[in-house]
């Protein structure tokens, strides 16, 4: 055979199996896509028994309810990654929801979804709170104040929690809801310890979408949070972010005392967010938003809102008293002290005929100073005794370093309860039982 001949040959066989291998590659290539494709870009059903009356895709749903679709437990002989991944009821639509929503809810991904729905549900429970406060200048005449903040309708009789700073000692406050509806609003109560205040409005029924509240006691740090407020007056805007911390303390409006318990988060609040809600991903109220540390006067991630729990303990005295009612110790003033190993609260004043004066609790005592001058005394003035006082170094069992340690004691109980004070007299530390007023 010649040369040339068998070339040619070679060249044939190399040929075919050159092509052979491309068909298969691109064959196995073909494959491969599809199966990557299928597992989490699944087809759409046509059957109608798998959606809703809203034309929503209702298979992830029943998924859910049927226990061989579980993330734990897949069915056997398959993986993990071949299930659709089960998703909280609540993160399904509801049927009062927007219909853009409904209808680009299969587009959203879950974390969108949830956003989504949570302002879907419950930015309608939030208002805007407009106040005005009138002063008289002199050579000048009247000039009107504005004020805004946030509010959250809290039933359908019209009450709208806020916070007590955003409405204390104004003239007027107008309430807008959602629909642009405003009504004119009055103060039913406020505890400015909390800073909390409730107003009432006389508003249609069908414009009160009131909040559901949760248990704040059950929340961890890291969870997702949203707030809807009316920052700089844009009305139920939404942000949202993490619980940053828990229990923490600011400083209150009220000299000696501070808001204790709050939420921390790391969510845009600026002024105008005061008086609006927190909320979960379930879109139940965990707190109300009421302060930001900021040197600027905007947001820098540190925000604080007083708990639900708070909201469910106070509200229902403002409601019905107007005020929250606390018992009364009858403290004028104290004065924290360190003496040697003693560190406590020295009593400074007491309330004439109050309820530490009559449990035989010390205050300082006013003394006649007498100077000699020869053979004589004579009266040279007066001089406070601070050595007879008494100082309060606890009560029920917590140490009281501090005003507001003795303060926050004292606010949780109710008339009529009897606390024990652990003081040091005349050297010696002894209890004194108080009952409040």
């Amino acid at each position: 055979m010649k040369k040339s001949t068998l070339i040619l040959l070679l060249a044939i066989v190399f040929g075919f199996l050159v092509t052979t291998v491309t068909l298969s590659f691109f064959v196995t290539e073909e494959k491969l896509t599809n199966a990557q494709t299928l597992p989490f870009f699944p087809k759409p059903r046509n059957n109608a028994a798998n959606r809703v009356d809203n034309g929503v895709d209702n298979s992830a749903a029943k998924a859910d309810n049927n226990p061989k679709y579980t993330q734990n437990q897949p069915p056997t002989g398959t993986s993990n990654h071949n299930l659709p991944i089960p998703e909280h009821p609540s993160s399904l639509p509801r049927p009062d929801e927007s219909p853009l929503f409904v209808e680009r809810y299969t587009e959203l991904i879950p974390e969108e979804r949830i956003s989504v729905q949570v302002y879907e549900r419950c930015n309608k429970s939030v208002v805007n709170i407009d106040t005005r406060t009138t002063y008289n200048m002199f050579l000048i005449g009247e000039i009107e104040e504005p004020g805004a903040g946030s509010g959250v309708v809290l039933d359908k009789e019209g009450h709208i929690l806020t916070n007590s700073h955003v409405v204390s000692k104004v003239d007027s406050v107008m309430v807008t809801f959602f629909n642009g509806e405003s009504y004119p609003a009055t103060i039913v109560g406020e505890d400015t310890i909390t800073d909390l205040a409730v107003l009432k409005v006389y508003a249609p029924a069908k414009d009160l979408y009131p909040v559901t509240l949760a248990d704040s006691s059950r929340l961890l740090v890291g969870q997702k949070i949203f707030a809807i407020g009316n920052p700089f007056g844009l009305e139920r805007t939404l942000t949202s972010g993490l619980i940053s911390s828990l229990n923490r303390s600011i400083p209150s409006r009220i000299e000696a005392r501070s808001i204790k318990g709050l939420i921390q988060i790391d969510a845009a609040i600026n002024p105008g967010n005061s008086g609006g809600a927190l909320l979960d991903t379930q879109g139940r109220m965990i707190g109300i938003n009421t302060a930001i540390a900021s040197q600027s006067g905007g947001s820098h991630g540190v925000g604080f809102a007083i708990p639900a729990n708070t909201v469910s303990r106070i509200v229902p005295q403002l409601v019905k008293n107007g005020k929250v009612i606390r018992g009364e110790i009858g403290i004028g003033a104290v004065r924290v002290i360190e003496q040697d190993t003693v560190r406590g609260l020295l009593i400074r004043s007491l309330v004439p005929g109050g309820a530490a004066e009559k449990a035989g609790l010390r205050g300082p005592k006013i003394v006649k100073v007498r100077v000699p001058r020869g053979a004589f005394a004579i009266d040279s003035g007066l001089k406070i005794d601070w050595s007879v006082a008494d100082i309060i170094v606890g009560v029920n069992g917590i140490e009281t370093k501090k005003a507001d340690d003795f303060t926050t004691v004292i606010d949780d109980h109710k008339p009529g309860d009897q606390i024990q004070l652990d003081v040091i007299r005349d050297g010696k530390r002894i209890q004194v039982p108080v009952i409040l007023e």
